[in-house]
């Protein structure tokens, strides 16, 4: 502003010159100083303002009524703990008639100030990702913990590694390998069997680092279906799960809070058909979950069942009994008071059982494990 102060004022009024000498002694374009004189003799000290260089109109704008259908759709789904991303209000709006483009919602909501600035992240490409090729190939399971008004509790989810389904999201009180086992039954039952499972190294999952099978995967071996078990403290293993509970907490955060576990189990059923149904998924081309799972001819179990050989050493009680778990069941075994203190190897295939003398070698007992029965007696 100063600068054509100076221009008009002192070099072209005062001192008369010309608007090319004026242009040239403050190195500006004679068209310039002629345009800021022209200015100042039709509008005065108004003139030293710098004006706004905004079209007067910009006929590529889009109107009002569509800037008020993404706002208004935006704050919906964000109420309702939803997905709210550019892409999802570009899939969600064409189903109502509206074409626009991605990079215009955004625009849209930075300016609205309905955006949230977020730190800058890793580049998608130092990720390393993988999906399986057909549903049912994988499914992938987790625990996660959602608070009632009365008590903490436990979320137990099945997700198909390559559509992002969700086979199932149930509340309990708390979960064991049984629960887990029943679960995974009951989602077979809907959905079919898979060829593989992908879970963390939880005891409800696996009982390898005890050296033993659990009940679940007893069944996962009877049924063929390979278990795969994520690396200790590495959940990116499972990161299409552990993302999923993201989601689902967020939803649940703007719910009111469930006063007990039936009323949870309503909300969780009703986030899986708004996520399986109505969602579309970035990760699956702007496809819903559901259309995704039903697109192409799902997996099978592609192992052989097997049954479990393993050997255990333990010492035989003051009693006479020694325990061995089978299936996360702890069985007594009599073998009798004579052999108390002895060290024994045992034999195990499934239910059959042998128990050998590790001193001499004798075979103190031959048994199959009667499932029904914590005590097996001699």
């Amino acid at each position: 502003m100063d600068e054509r102060r100076r221009v008009v004022t002192t070099a072209m009024v005062q001192e008369d010159l010309t608007a090319a000498e004026a242009a040239r002694r403050y190195g500006i374009s004679r068209s310039t100083a002629s345009r800021w004189y022209c200015r100042w003799v039709r509008e005065g000290e108004p003139a030293f303002t710098p004006r706004s260089r905004r079209p007067h109109n910009s006929p590529g704008a889009i109107d009002p009524a569509t800037i008020e259908a993404i706002s208004e759709l935006r704050r919906d789904l964000t109420a309702k703990g939803h997905d709210a991303g550019p892409q999802t209000l570009h899939t969600l709006l064409l189903t109502q008639g509206i074409d626009v483009s991605v990079s215009t919602i955004w625009r849209t909501l930075s300016r609205q100030g309905l955006t949230i600035p977020t730190p800058k992240k890793r580049p998608r490409s130092s990720y390393t990702r993988f999906a399986a090729d057909l549903p049912n190939q994988t499914w992938q399971s987790d625990i996660t913990h959602v608070r009632t008004r009365g008590a903490t509790v436990e979320v137990l989810t099945f997700l198909d590694d390559y559509s992002r389904y969700a086979l199932a999201i149930t509340a309990h009180r708390r979960i064991s390998v049984v629960t887990i086992t029943e679960q995974f039954a009951a989602a077979r039952r809907r959905h079919g069997t898979p060829a593989s499972t992908l879970t963390d190294n939880g005891m409800v999952y696996t009982a390898r680092f005890r050296g033993g099978r659990n009940l679940f995967e007893r069944e996962l071996a009877r049924l063929g279906i390979e278990q795969k078990n994520g690396r200790g403290n590495h959940p990116q293993t499972q990161g299409k799960v552990e993302r999923f509970q993201q989601t689902l907490k967020k939803h649940l955060a703007t719910r009111p809070r469930a006063r007990n576990i039936e009323e949870l189990q309503t909300q969780l059923d009703t986030f899986r058909d708004h996520y399986n149904n109505h969602r579309p998924h970035s990760a699956l081309g702007r496809q819903t979950p559901a259309t995704a799972y039903a697109s192409l001819a799902k997996a099978t179990p592609g192992g052989d069942p097997r049954s479990q050989h393993r050997i255990r050493e333990d010492r035989i009680d003051s009693s006479g009994k020694v325990t061995l778990r089978i299936d996360s069941h702890m069985f007594k075994i009599g073998v009798g008071r004579t052999h108390a203190r002895t060290r024994v190897r045992m034999l195990v295939q499934d239910y059959e059982v042998t128990i050998i003398a590790i001193t001499t070698g004798e075979i103190l007992r031959r048994l199959t494990i009667d499932p029904t029965r914590t005590y097996q007696p001699q």
